[in-house]
């Protein structure tokens, strides 16, 4: 007997942490597959795609079931495990090559593959650098920024975010080229300068795993790996190999400002991207003594126009963005004020808040 009545939700619920990762179709089908491994009154689910692997164990205490491992494909099991009655008592058992899953009512057969073939990612983090920080803080970090990663770009270092710890500060970077986002924040020790670049699948999963409570998440880093590690999960990933650019250049010091309520801005913008073209999504900001206009068009001249009084003082301005830039940064940003800053016509917008002294989001203009 591998596994012997067990609820179904101390299986699901460790699958679905790993499960993310991994794909249906492979070209190795063992990717396909998660490793479950019962030791011990313990069971540990491993789920990788080569390049990120996800660990995570759940005590089953006294609960009989023999000490061997087997993998099972992972999206079949998990939607198995899912449309079962809540309450069900899930036996495994192993025979000829298939794990036999049995409830009160139901009968199952999968096919398995020797879980000695299944290719655990090896251990690269000799003289890793620790770090420590609250799950909540880590989580809020990534997805301040998140949202800026290129998309398999062929700048392959833009398709992930830079992590750059030093000094007692973690700072995070994404850009596409044509936005960056910028945020920091503070770690307990004195850090000598690494920066390393975490892939976009890797930022995307972490950033579903972690609490939002003051849970620790212990951070190691190398070269060549980043660990992190929480709440009984393990995800360990490759880093991306390349030369993230000076995000440093790019963030620009402008004088002219205005504070704007985030909610009325988002609700103007998204008015306003309804007949945007599809294609570029572009929206012109016309500012003027108190007053800003938000304008766009579509190539059927149709024309949308939004009308909003500010405080602003500042030079007279008529500049272009993409309209799902600024949406992207007003939705990520938490606080309900959200600052713009100006240069000309042809320089990018600036936005920060007042709640988060770090926080820096650039959106590079458009010709409309």
């Amino acid at each position: 007997m591998f596994i012997d009545k067990l609820e179904k939700e101390t299986l699901l619920k460790p699958l679905q942490v790993v499960i993310g990762i991994v794909e249906r179709k492979q070209t190795l089908p063992i990717l396909s597959n998660v490793l479950i491994e019962n030791q011990a009154g313990k069971v540990r689910f491993t789920a990788t795609d080569l390049e990120i692997q996800i660990t995570t164990t759940v005590d089953i205490g006294d609960t009989p079931g023999s000490n061997s491992s087997i993998t099972v494909g992972g999206k079949k099991f998990q939607e198995i495990l899912r449309v079962l009655p809540d309450q069900s008592k899930v036996t495994i058992e192993i025979k000829d090559s298939k794990a036999q899953i049995k409830t009160n009512k139901s009968r199952f057969s999968l096919q398995t593959l020797p879980s000695m073939d299944f290719p655990k990612l090896s251990n690269q983090l000799e003289n890793a650098k620790k770090i420590n920080l609250s799950q909540k803080s880590l989580k809020n970090l990534l997805l301040s920024v998140q949202y800026a990663m290129a998309q398999q770009d062929v700048r392959y270092y833009l398709n992930g975010v830079l992590l750059i710890v030093g000094e007692n500060k973690l700072k995070v970077v994404a850009t596409d080229g044509h936005r960056l986002a910028f945020n920091a924040g503070d770690i307990d020790g004195d850090f000598s300068k690494q920066e390393i670049i975490m892939p976009r699948k890797a930022v995307t999963e972490l950033s579903k795993l972690l609490s939002d409570n003051d849970d620790d998440v212990e951070l190691e880093f190398s070269q060549q790996q980043i660990k992190a590690t929480f709440s009984g999960i393990t995800l360990i990933t490759k880093v991306i190999d390349g030369k993230f650019p000076d995000y440093e250049r790019v963030i620009p010091k402008y004088e002219n400002h205005l504070g704007m309520d985030r909610i009325v801005m988002q609700q103007a913008l998204q008015r306003a991207a309804i007949l945007s073209n599809e294609k570029f999504r572009g929206v012109r900001f016309v500012l003027t003594e108190k007053n800003l206009s938000i304008i766009s068009s579509n190539s059927e001249q149709e024309e949308a126009h939004e009308d909003i009084e500010t405080d602003y003082h500042g030079n007279a301005l008529d500049i272009g963005f993409n309209v799902n830039y600024l949406l992207d940064g007003l939705n990520n940003i938490g606080s309900s004020t959200a600052v713009f800053s100006f240069g000309d016509p042809n320089s990018s917008i600036l936005m920060t808040t007042p709640d988060n002294q770090e926080f820096r989001y650039v959106v590079m203009p458009m010709r409309i």
